[in-house]
This record gives structure tokens, C-alpha cells and sequence, in this order.
């Protein structure tokens, strides 16, 4: 019995230590972990098979030290960019300040967090620079010690597309590094976070699922799975270094931080097993190396998912009653496995996946990443898809968030009118079939697809959306925080409230805007450079919503932030903004320059119209479709209109309820006064 009760104690003495105790013993781990990374990224390669041989290839031999420097400095790169994202996410969104009386400082656990980015960030820049080095080593087959191996290198950064993907993303880095060293407010945390996170989007530009056919999926999937693994990463991390430095800040930081490890979960899984189908054709590629490494990976990331998950919600309450232990030592656990599987990345990135040469592309599927589709029929127009593996995945969330958030508000006894949910519904239900349904198919083949895809997205679109009132449903359903860190509640009140926000989103500054980018985008080269790039497509569809939202906003938003004029003045900028959008739509109709010409012609389209009459018809469908959104913001306008007249006037009745209509007698009290004084003046004037 003395003896059970002695292990009892010991048990009790060691769950019930402070968490800088717990903390210094897994620190190591971690720590030994993170240095240990390269190698794990070197044995791994040793276990697929080596490097292989470029004599058996015949390409000429860079050396070993471009053969095996480029998996290092590549492993080096992913952890930096771990680091990085993940502990800015981690600062920005979970971690409290010194004071919850003041959120908006950078202090306490958010400083904590915020002193190692600045190296890491660094690191990131460097090592992007190294590997752009490696890499012309590699595609030029040169030693780095070649004479006149500097001016190549620069080339090779300015004129290929992994080079410029990496100089982007080098840049990135180096001003968050400088950046963070001068931090003082947590907004600015954010737009770190933020920018570390698009620094992120070149390097899946050019990662190993990006290859030419499915290109676009391949990039998308690629930037979820970095993403997922940095923010998962690196906040681990960060979890690590607040138990060791910041141990009163860690329950609350714990807290916060499940749900978004969840979500990465869900995300790099996702993300990954599209990648898998991308490059595994058949089962027999799961016996290569390649599958090997690729099973191996999928194992870790499953079994350190389904542990967390059940761990997490038994922990956390450890972590809340002063019982650090146990939580601590799984996040080392966590950093040891995710760091395995950032080295098990890297080699597959490096390693074929088919074992052989690649099938030779058609021109089409070179140039669009998909076969060229057949003749376009009517039935198309409904049954033709093909998944847009950003928006179509980005749009579910989205209906997710608001539904749950509806869902909320009904439990607690609120109502929210089902029309604001119908046009949130149908307005990523819109978006969705702009992207991934005909138009998205057509939409590179064909100008007029072009145009339908473009005047969903840029009007119709964000006015659904606008109509759905999310800002007001988020303010209303979302739970603020207590303790000084920021979630979604706060960080949204803080875009509502910011300067440039509300100067964007004023209707004299969005209409020019709004008419001003459809100008600009089809007079210069940027509707082909749209057509060519993945990013330039993505970046117009975005930038195209956003304008159009932040116009819709301006004349029949009800989210607060905007400041809006009366009624007549928002008619009148509606009619005049529609009016130029159709004067640039005939204008477009009688010119006779082609657009985009050199990529529409190397399709070889051989069915449909010519590329005059497409155009024609592309730009009479955007002067045509301009009248349903239009109608629908028109139809709004209106309708707010008249409720607008409509409370007034109840406002109005229920003042002369209460007073007795005090204004109308002083009023008429005064008018007398007035005819009382003019009668006077008269019969002086006669006397």
C-alpha cells in the first residue's frame, strides 16, 4: 500500500510541475529535432535510392555539392518558412499581450513569439537564395565555382520562372525579416502573417505537383499542403517556446491554437491526397520510392492527426487545471513527427514519381494544363465541369462558416432573415460555376466564355454577397475574446475600422475603381497574361470580386464601416458606373484589334467562331449581361429605399405620439410670427 501511494505522489508531483520545468526537458527535443532536419532529408534519400547518376542521364554533372546542397538548402528553406508562418499565425490569432486592456500592442506572448521570426524569415531569404544558386548549378549542369557563374545566376532569377519564383519569395522573406524587427502593433503582426503566407504561393508555383498537365490543380493543392504544414509546424513550435518563455500565456494560446491545427489537418490531408492522384497513376507506383516515401509521409502526418485530435481535447483540460506535462511532451512529440514529414517533403520533390520519361504534351494541354474541350453545346453550359481546386474548396468554406454562424444565432433565439442566406448561397453557388463550370472550362478557349465568367464574378457575384450581410452576421454570431488575444471577431473589426478600408469602399473612390480595372485590364496585356498565367488568373478573380463587393457595398451594403450617400446620389453613381461599364462594352464591339490574339490562335481551335466574331459576341455579352446585375442592385436600392422613407415616417408618427407634434406647432408658431411681423412692417409702411 506505501508503495502505491508513493507512485501516486510522484505521479501527482510530475504532472503538477510548472510548465518551465516541463518545458526545459522537452525543449531539447525540439530544438535537436529542428537541427537534425537536413539530415533525416539526406538519410531518406539514401533510403529511395541516392541521387541519380547524371552519367547514366548523359547531362553533364554539377558537382556533389549542387546534388546534394540543393535537398539541403531546400529542407533549410521549408523549416524557415515553418518557423515563420507558423509562429506569426500563432502571434497574430492566439497569442494574448501583456494587457487585455490594450490588444493592439505587440507585448507579453506576442513579443515572445515575434523575437525568433526575424531569424527565421532571414533564414527563409537565404536560403531561397542559395537554392536559386543550386538550382542554376543544377539545370546548367555548372559548378557554382564556374567563372561567370554570378551573371548566369542572376539571369536565371530574372528570366526562368523557378528563378523569379524564387527571388519573389526570397524577397518576401527579407521584408518580414526587417519588418518584424520593428513591429510595435499587432495589425501590423497580421499583415506579416499575411505576407508570409502569399510568400508561400511561388514556391508552389514550381513545386513537384505544379507540373504542365493539371498544372493549376497542381498548384493549388501544392499551396494548401504549405499552408497546412507551415501553420501546423510552426505553431507547434511557437506552443513549444511559450511553454518555456511564456508559461502563464500557454493555456490560452493552447486553446486557440487546436481548432486551427485542426483545420491544417483537414487541409494538408486534402491537399495532399489531390497531389498523390496527381502523380500516382497506377497502384503498381506505390511499390517505387516514390510511393514508398509518399506512404510513409501519409502515415505520419494520419497517425500524428488522429493522436492530436484525441489528445487534444483531454490535455487541454490538464493544461487548464496547471498540469503542463503531459500536453508539453506531446508537443514535442508533434515537431519531432512534423519535421520528419517537411524532410520526407522535400525528397519527394526531388524524386520521380513515374519512373520514366513523361508523355509528350499536346500544344492545348501545354498551354492550358487540360485537354482542349470539345465544340461547346447548349447542354454544356450545365453539365460541362471541371473543379477549381482554389475557389470551388474556398466557396464551401465560406458557406460553412455562415450557415454555422446562422445556426448559432437561432440556437440562442436570434433570427436572420432567410433571404440574406439565399443570396450568400446563391452567390458562391454563382461564383463556383463561373470558375469551375462552363465558363471556367471555356473561359481561356473562348472570348465570350471569357466574358461570362467575367460579369458573373465582377458583378453579379459580390452583389449576392453584399446582400448576405456577412460582416453583421460575423459581428452578431461570432463570441469576442477576453484575454487579449484576437480572433476572427476582432480581426474583422479591425478591416471594418481600418482608414483605407473605408476610403476604398466609398462609392466615389469604388465606381471609378470598379470601371476604371475593366479598363485597364482588357487595354494592356494583362487579360493575356491572365490567360497564360495560373497566378495572373487567380489574382484577377480575386481582384475582380473584391471591386465589385466593395462597390455593391457602397450602395445597398447594411454592414457598418462604409459610409454612404442618400439615396438619389447612390442612384445616380449606379446609373452612371453601369453606363460607362456598357460604353466600353460597345466600344469593345467596334473595335477590330484582336485581343490576347497570339494565345487564342495557338489553341488550334478548330470549331466555333472566328476570333472576330467570338470577340464580338464576347463583348455584346457584356454589354447584354450588365442588366441583371443591374437589376438585382437596382431592385435593392429600391426596395432600401423605401424601408429607409418607411422608418422614417414611423419615426416621425411615434415623435408626435409623444409630443404631440411639437415641431409642426412650433413651426407653425413661427410662420405666424413671420406673418405677424410682414403685416406690421406693411401697415407702416401704408401709415
Amino acid at each position: 500500500m506505501a508503495t502505491r501511494l508513493d507512485r501516486e505522489t510522484v505521479r501527482v508531483t510530475r504532472a503538477s510541475r510548472p510548465a518551465t520545468v516541463t518545458a526545459r526537458r522537452a525543449w531539447p527535443v525540439i530544438a535537436l529535432t529542428l537541427l537534425l532536419t537536413p539530415f533525416v532529408v539526406l538519410a531518406a534519400t539514401w533510403a529511395a535510392g541516392g541521387v541519380p547518376s547524371t552519367e547514366l542521364q548523359g547531362l553533364p554533372d554539377p558537382g556533389v555539392v549542387t546534388t546534394w546542397g540543393l535537398r539541403i538548402a531546400q529542407s533549410l528553406r521549408d523549416l524557415a518558412a515553418a518557423l515563420t508562418v507558423g509562429l506569426l499565425v500563432l502571434a497574430a490569432t492566439c497569442a494574448t499581450g501583456r494587457s487585455a486592456s490594450n490588444p493592439g500592442a505587440v507585448d507579453g506572448a506576442r513579443a515572445v513569439l515575434l523575437a525568433p521570426v526575424a531569424v527565421a524569415a532571414a533564414g527563409w531569404s537565404v536560403a531561397c537564395l542559395a537554392l536559386l544558386a543550386l538550382s542554376w548549378s543544377d539545370a546548367a549542369g555548372w559548378p557554382l565555382l564556374t567563372p561567370g557563374a554570378l551573371e548566369q545566376v542572376a539571369h536565371f532569377a530574372l528570366q526562368f520562372e523557378l528563378g523569379r519564383a524564387l527571388l519573389v519569395s526570397s524577397t518576401f522573406a527579407a521584408a518580414i525579416a526587417v519588418a518584424a524587427m520593428r513591429v510595435r502593433r499587432t495589425t501590423a503582426l497580421g499583415v506579416l502573417a499575411v505576407m508570409a503566407l502569399v510568400a508561400l504561393w511561388p514556391l508552389a508555383t514550381v513545386g513537384h505537383s505544379a507540373g504542365d498537365l493539371n498544372h493549376d490543380v497542381g498548384v493549388n493543392s501544392l499551396f494548401g499542403h504549405l499552408v497546412g504544414i507551415t501553420v501546423w509546424a510552426g505553431g507547434v513550435v511557437g506552443l513549444g517556446i511559450l511553454a518555456r518563455r511564456a508559461p502563464d500565456s500557454l493555456p490560452a494560446a493552447a486553446r486557440h491554437f487546436s481548432p486551427i491545427a485542426g483545420a491544417c489537418f483537414v487541409l494538408v490531408a486534402a491537399s495532399g491526397l489531390t497531389s498523390a492522384l496527381l502523380q500516382v497513376d497506377t497502384p503498381g507506383q506505390l511499390a517505387s520510392p516514390y510511393g514508398a516515401l509518399l506512404t510513409t509521409k501519409v502515415l505520419l502526418l494520419g497517425l500524428l492527426g488522429i493522436a492530436g485530435c484525441w489528445h487534444r481535447g483531454r490535455l487541454l483540460h490538464q493544461l487548464d487545471a496547471g498540469r503542463p506535462g503531459a500536453f508539453v511532451r506531446m508537443v514535442a512529440g508533434e515537431v519531432v513527427v512534423l519535421c520528419l514529414a517537411l524532410g520526407l517533403g522535400v525528397v519527394l520533390s526531388r524524386t520521380d514519381p513515374a519512373g520514366g520519361p513523361a508523355r509528350a504534351l499536346t500544344t492545348p494541354e501545354a498551354l492550358l494544363g487540360f485537354a482542349l474541350p470539345p465544340a461547346l453545346e447548349a447542354s454544356d453550359w450545365l453539365l460541362n465541369w471541371r473543379i477549381d481546386t482554389f475557389f470551388a474548396p474556398f466557396a464551401l468554406l465560406a458557406l460553412w462558416v455562415y450557415l454555422r454562424q446562422v445556426r448559432r444565432l437561432r440556437r440562442r433565439g436570434d433570427r436572420w432573415p432567410v433571404g440574406r442566406t439565399l443570396a450568400w448561397v446563391a452567390g458562391w453557388g454563382l461564383l463556383v460555376w463561373a470558375t469551375s463550370g462552363a465558363p471556367g472550362v471555356y473561359g481561356r478557349v473562348l472570348f465570350s466564355m471569357h466574358m461570362v465568367q467575367h460579369m458573373t464574378i465582377a458583378t453579379a457575384v459580390p452583389a449576392l454577397l453584399v446582400l448576405a450581410g456577412p460582416v453583421t452576421l460575423a459581428l452578431r454570431a461570432i463570441p469576442s475574446r477576453r484575454d487579449g488575444s484576437r480572433g476572427a471577431r476582432e480581426w474583422l473589426l479591425v478591416l471594418v475600422h481600418l482608414p483605407l478600408a473605408r476610403l476604398l469602399s466609398h462609392p466615389l473612390v469604388a465606381a471609378p475603381a470598379f470601371v476604371g480595372s475593366l479598363v485597364v485590364f482588357y487595354s494592356t496585356g494583362l487579360f493575356e497574361l491572365s490567360l497564360r498565367s495560373h497566378t495572373a488568373h487567380v489574382v484577377m478573380v480575386i481582384h475582380f470580386v473584391v471591386a465589385g463587393y466593395l462597390f455593391a457595398s457602397g450602395l445597398i451594403g447594411i454592414d457598418p464601416g462604409i459610409s454612404r450617400p442618400a439615396f438619389p446620389y447612390r442612384v445616380l453613381i449606379l446609373m452612371v458606373t453601369f453606363g460607362a461599364h456598357a460604353f466600353y462594352s460597345v466600344s469593345l464591339m467596334a473595335s477590330t484589334t484582336i485581343l490576347a490574339e497570339d494565345w487564342f490562335a495557338s489553341l488550334g481551335r478548330d470549331w466555333g467562331a472566328s476570333l472576330e466574331r467570338d470577340q464580338y459576341t464576347g463583348a455584346s455579352i457584356g454589354w447584354a449581361l450588365g442588366d441583371y446585375p443591374l437589376l438585382i442592385i437596382g431592385v435593392a436600392l429600391i426596395v432600401q429605399w423605401f424601408r429607409h422613407d418607411l422608418r422614417e415616417q414611423r419615426q416621425v408618427d411615434r415623435r408626435v405620439d409623444r409630443d404631440g407634434d411639437a415641431t409642426l406647432a412650433s413651426y407653425n408658431a413661427y410662420l405666424a410670427e413671420l406673418a405677424q411681423t410682414r403685416d406690421t412692417v406693411s401697415r407702416r409702411e401704408r401709415g
